[in-house]
């Protein structure tokens, strides 16, 4: 059992007591409170010492939790508040407490449709209105990547529960290349997110094919009936330590590729790598030159193109030549 949770309780008990002005508290009446509410929500029968409710009083009296707690003894025998409207519910944050709780928000914030309780979003309405009153509007001190208008982020919670508890889908889905919706049955296994979009990796019940499946692609989804499949063979903790991006092509090896990056750009790729396996194999004047061991896919592709003139792909050889292509065709658009 934690031991801030009940502190808490014995907290609030405390103040619920001494704000109760129609009886007068000693301290053997505080003990058996606090013992009878441990008791009821915690189901804690050994009750509480003295020695406890003492400290829980000295800390409710000081700034540790900002409580500062007016809580005084009258006729040597009673505890009270010495201001009768006292209550540490009616406390005000600090402004420590307030940044710091502005900063939670807004991450939470971002995690827009990832979360695992349906009423999340109107305890962040709640939390951020409640901050809002006890402090005025500031700029933002910290921003994090998000797009709002991305669909298919109110499939993740459902999506994430389905994949918990083994269940399989039926879902509705339309690829980029597909002309129609097409609906078939699918055994989630792993949710994945790359560059601000989620993806859904499952097996197709027909092809036994292992697909990532784009959340803003997904139409729709529904439980289905047929007995879940476990994928044998497959840790999905490492399945994409091999590859850039979510594309994983069947039954192909990873390549080494030798990259060569030009003087400006090489501290970025230093300081940031493409990739985990990445390895510097020369480092001089002119740049840097780079090795890493990745699966050949579409977004190693759109990550190499990104750094247009500043990289030369040195091998595979093949690679070097899409690459060339891509780029060749790039500029015939400016012809």
């Amino acid at each position: 059992m934690s031991l801030n949770k009940l502190a808490l309780i014995r907290y609030k008990t405390i103040d619920e007591c001494l704000s109760n002005r129609g009886r007068k508290w000693t301290l053997e009446d505080l003990i058996e409170k606090v013992s009878d509410n441990l008791y009821e929500y915690e189901g804690i029968r050994e009750g509480v010492s003295k020695r406890t409710i003492q400290l829980d009083i000295q800390v409710m009296r000081s700034e540790k939790l900002g409580y500062n707690a007016p809580i005084i003894v009258v006729d040597k025998k009673y505890y009270t508040y010495e201001d009768p409207k006292f209550s540490i519910t009616k406390s005000k944050l600090g402004r420590a407490d307030i940044d710091k709780m502005h900063e939670i928000v807004g991450f939470l914030k971002q995690l827009n449709g990832f979360h695992f309780f349906d009423e999340m979003s109107e305890v962040i309405v709640k939390l951020e209105s409640n901050l809002h009153r006890n402090k005025p509007e500031k700029k933002a001190l910290i921003q994090f990547e998000s797009n709002v208008l991305l669909k298919g982020l109110e499939f993740i919670n459902p999506l994430y529960q389905a994949i918990l508890q083994e269940k399989s889908l039926y879902i509705t889905y339309q690829s980029f290349k597909a002309k129609k919706p097409q609906a078939e049955i699918y055994f989630p296994y792993l949710l994945k997110e790359y560059r601000n979009r989620w993806f859904l990796i499952a097996q197709n019940q027909k092809t036994k094919v292992l697909l990532t499946l784009a959340l803003d692609r997904m139409i729709s989804f529904d439980l289905s009936k047929e007995p879940f499949q476990k994928v044998e063979n497959i840790d999905f903790s490492t399945y994409f330590d091999d590859i850039i991006g979510v594309t994983k092509p069947l039954n192909v090896r990873p390549l080494k590729i030798f990259l060569q990056f030009d003087k400006a750009t090489a501290p970025y790729i230093l300081t940031k790598p493409l990739h985990s396996s990445q390895k510097v194999m020369k480092e001089d004047e002119n740049g840097i030159i780079i090795n890493i061991e990745v699966i050949w896919n579409f977004e190693l592709e759109r990550e190499l193109l990104g750094f247009g003139e500043t990289l030369k792909v040195l091998s595979p050889r093949s690679l070097a030549n899409r690459i060339k292509e891509k780029l060749q065709k790039a500029v015939n658009l400016y012809e």
